[in-house]
């Protein structure tokens, strides 16, 4: 009976555990999706360098 409240214990413990390194990750995953997504946001608002953008190139 000891070992069985034992094992139940150890189990909740490691399953606790589990959770609280999945949520860290998730955590983890969106902060650096919304870097991302601010680093692309503020390249796309940033204007074109002096001398580009001025003309059409239709070769390319």
């Amino acid at each position: 009976m000891n070992t069985d409240l034992a094992t139940q214990l150890l189990t909740s413990r490691a399953a606790a555990t589990q959770q609280t390194v999945q949520l860290a990750v998730l955590k983890k995953s969106h902060e650096m999706e919304s870097d991302l997504v601010a680093m692309l946001a503020q390249a796309v608002q940033a204007a074109p360098p002096a001398g580009q953008g001025l003309t059409v190139d239709k070769r390319a």
